[in-house]
């Protein structure tokens, strides 16, 4: 502060004089003032009076004639030799420093915190973002992008979000972005409500999130007497409860975590049973997933969100497939690729990619199910669902 408060004053210098090279600036901190002073050159005749000063000139302002050429004499300068405009000038400048050093201070703490929780409270809402203000009045905002949806605020809400950015903004202004929908937000929770993983004793391993709708955290003990998922459960859900809430009643699965795959994915899909697991024969490759018709609702969950943060958990895309009874012969079952000549194939294509290849696999799926993983309307899926009903009930 002390170094912006003398170069505010060499800068207005400059400009009333030319140059500042030759004038000291010293800021008592004591005494709480500021003294300048011009230093010349003693010479025989001046060209640069800003600069320059004759032994005659000398005598006749302080009475000494002591001085020689050669000498340097200095000038102590009042404020009020600025004038009123050059006072307003170093005023503003001032201002303006000061200003650049509260956003600088502001940008170096929160990127210091990028990744933590921050607690504030909502100072004003938009369409598309809230602004919210720290305890020193500092702005951080939630764009619509990082709210959970269906979250509404109103002014004076106290909010809880991670601190996900901070940059600069116009090369001015720092831009912070809180976040409540991103993995991390929900892993800081855990490490709050449950003092086995603050203390370490406890890892979360991994996170996938749909904010809204339902995350699976992973978790693993290093103290064999301690059980990962009932610590972060807690009694009668006592510590789950509550980041749950936090969450807009985000449904929230706990998982023991395993380097095994097929494990992993067994416990993700639960409480669907599995009858078989095919990987594949590459890491591209996707999982294929067999399961009886009545645990396919279960394993694919509401919108298809169950299967598909299974996949987030172990990094590959899982499909659901209906393994037929043993005792149900396959001529039982049609191929959707007999039903080209009523269904466009670009349809077909899609049932087929989500792992419904026959009729019998498709009537097992709920019709919303269909739509969300094939990505295919209402509409079309109530025609192939008709389609596909007439063909058994002609058999």
């Amino acid at each position: 502060m002390l170094g912006v408060l003398k170069d505010v004053f060499l800068t207005q210098l400059a400009k009333t004089y030319g140059s500042a090279d030759n004038f000291d600036v010293i800021i008592n901190v004591d005494k709480g003032d500021c003294e300048i002073y011009q230093n010349f050159e003693v010479v025989e005749e001046v060209e640069n009076p800003a600069t320059e000063i004759t032994v005659d000139e000398i005598a006749e302002e302080t009475g000494d004639d002591d001085y020689e050429i050669g000498d340097t004499y200095t000038r102590k300068l009042s404020l009020s030799s600025f004038g009123r405009r050059g006072i307003l000038n170093i005023r503003q400048n001032l201002q303006g420093r000061i200003m650049d050093i509260e956003k600088a201070n502001v940008f170096k703490k929160y990127s210091g915190k990028v990744g933590e929780i921050f607690t504030g409270e909502v100072y004003q809402t938009w369409k598309n973002e809230v602004l919210i203000l720290d305890e020193d009045g500092n702005e951080l905002r939630m764009p619509k992008s990082e709210q959970i949806p269906g979250e509404r605020f109103k002014k004076n809400d106290t909010i809880r979000a991670i601190i996900k950015s901070v940059e600069m903004k116009n090369n001015t202004t720092p831009y912070i972005v809180l976040s409540r929908t991103t993995d991390s937000f929900l892993e800081k929770l855990f490490e709050m409500e449950v003092p086995e993983i603050y203390d370490g004793l406890i890892t979360v391993k991994k996170v996938v999130r749909i904010p809204g709708e339902r995350a699976k955290v992973a978790v693993e003990s290093y103290d064999d007497r301690i059980d990962p998922i009932g610590a972060c459960i807690g009694v009668k859900g006592s510590r789950i409860m509550g980041i749950v809430r936090e969450l807009r009643n985000e449904n929230i699965d706990v998982i023991q975590w395993t380097a095994n795959t097929q494990l992993m994915i067994t416990r993700a899909l639960n409480p669907a049973r599995i009858s078989r697991i095919d990987l594949g024969e590459g890491p591209e490759d996707k999982i294929k997933v067999y399961m009886q018709a009545e645990e396919v609702k279960k394993g694919i969950g509401k919108g298809g969100c169950n299967i598909k943060l299974a996949g987030m958990l172990v990094g590959r895309e899982i499909e659901v497939w209906r393994e037929l009874p043993q005792d149900e012969a396959e001529e039982e079952d049609v191929l959707l690729s007999e039903f080209t000549d009523v269904i466009d194939p670009w349809v077909i294509e899609r049932l087929q990619a989500i792992g419904c290849d026959t009729a019998k696999s498709v009537l097992a799926l709920a019709p919303a199910d269909i739509a969300s993983r094939a990505d295919l309307e209402d509409e079309t899926v109530e025609e192939v669902f008709s389609i596909l009903k007439s063909e058994f009930e002609e058999e």
